[in-house]
């Protein structure tokens, strides 16, 4: 790679998180007090490039990195103490922005059987072990045994090839608590797991202006009103007016079913009452040879758009997000945060999110530099592999960029004083006979 890509790699990542932006945040979410001890540029870019790709994997270590980066000795309590609510909201903005930095830099095209939606969207969550100790404030959800968790809920655009939202939760907040359907679906189909599954939901989507696939769930039991295509004339007259649970024995290997039914549902509590309603979806059954059984969706996205295996092949899109969680937690250190302090296992949970919107920064930009090459191939799990080797260097070259550079007598008088042993008094055995 010649000296010109990296100097636009190194400006593409500085304008995503400028030094000017970082000191800003800083100073408006009280990271930074007055004596300014720690430089916030030194201490994003350590974190992200150190914790986030486990180079470091405990906060003594980060502080050792930290003072190799910025070639200056400080106290333990200067590094510890910043460990604050002030630091994980820092990150936190630091999360927020660069989620809209990643979305206004992507090349991601929709395909031209999606040409009239704006995004497609996944929403899911996975869940981080915490210490027992925790077991109070985060109590997990399932488990036999004193266990902790934290819920991190994603949102995840297609377009941006990214999240699109994270939040965190507790443990044992249910699924369709964290989806919270507005404007923002608006042209957008939103990918649904079970876990989502309620047509109270669906119908809010709808409403918005919003599209929706999802996985049919065994509990809710539609009628079926008419039948649109994938079935003989005969089997069609049979069905309609039934309940789904009474046509599935009867649907011919091998076939598709494409339906409109009628599901009833509660509104909302309002001024004191509920009352019950009515929404019509479009229903598609597509056989799998594998499963040996229909797979089902209920969606609301007409058929002369996307037909039965469209819907099929669109909703099994949503491994995406899974692929997403696993970078996270065999790349960017979610599976390793042991401390009991909940500002430090929050502002480390930012740290990860971070960590994975700079390598999808830098993953639009490899894109970028082999147009010859078929996107499919550029990988996000292969690449960041890469880009965990690398992000030492990275970091090395990012804080050059920024002014912040290095001596080997520096570094050398910082390793120094780091190799001193902090308990002054304690007894060496060496001591009695040679030193």
């Amino acid at each position: 790679m010649n000296e010109n890509v990296t100097q636009k790699i190194l400006e593409d990542l500085n304008s995503m998180f400028s030094h000017e932006w970082l000191q800003k945040i800083a100073d408006e979410t009280g990271l930074i007090k007055r004596e300014r001890i720690i430089n916030p540029t030194i201490m994003f870019w350590t974190l992200v490039l150190g914790f986030g790709v486990r180079l470091q994997r405990s906060l003594a270590s980060l502080k050792r990195l930290y003072e190799n980066r910025s070639g200056r000795s400080i106290c333990d309590s200067s590094w510890y103490d910043r460990f604050t609510p002030e630091l994980v909201e820092f990150l936190h903005q630091c999360v927020i922005h660069g989620i809209r930095e990643l979305a206004k830099n992507s090349q991601v095209k929709l395909g031209k059987k999606l040409q009239n939606f704006e995004d497609i969207l996944i929403q899911d969550s996975t869940i981080i072990r915490l210490h027992k100790f925790l077991a109070d404030k985060f109590p997990a959800a399932r488990s036999r045994i004193v266990a902790a968790g934290i819920k991190v809920s994603v949102l995840v655009s297609a377009v941006a090839n990214g999240p699109k939202s994270v939040a965190l939760f507790g443990e044992r907040v249910s699924e369709i608590k964290t989806l919270k359907i507005g404007s923002w679906v608006k042209d957008r189909i939103l990918l649904i797991d079970l876990g989502f599954y309620k047509h109270h939901t669906f119908t809010r989507i709808v409403e918005y202006g919003g599209y929706f696939v999802s996985r049919w769930k065994k509990v809710a039991d539609p009628t079926i009103i008419s039948v649109t295509g994938g079935l003989s004339k005969d089997l069609q007259d049979k069905i309609v007016g039934k309940k789904l649970s009474e046509i599935i024995p009867i649907l011919p290997k091998n076939g598709i079913l494409d339906a409109i039914v009628e599901v009833t549902f509660k509104r909302r509590i309002y001024k004191g009452q509920q009352r019950q309603d009515t929404q019509s979806f479009r229903l598609v059954g597509v056989y799998n040879d594998e499963s040996e059984k229909y797979h089902i969706y209920l969606t609301n996205i007409q058929a002369d758009i996307l037909g039965p295996e469209d819907i099929a092949r669109l909703y099994g899109a949503r491994w995406d997000i899974e692929l997403l969680f696993k970078e996270l937690k065999n790349k960017y250190a979610f599976d390793v945060i042991k401390t009991k302090n909940e500002q430090i296992i929050e502002a480390l949970i930012w740290t990860g999110i971070l960590t994975l919107l700079v390598s999808r920064r830098l993953h639009c930009f490899l894109r970028e530099l082999k147009p010859d090459k078929p996107i499919i191939r550029f990988t996000q799990l292969r690449w960041s592999i890469v880009f965990a080797e690398n992000a030492s260097d990275l970091l090395t070259e990012i804080l050059k960029f920024n002014g912040i550079t290095r001596t080997f007598e520096l570094m050398l008088a910082v390793s120094s004083s780091q190799a001193l042993d902090p308990h002054v008094n304690r007894k060496r055995f060496r001591s009695e006979w040679w030193a």
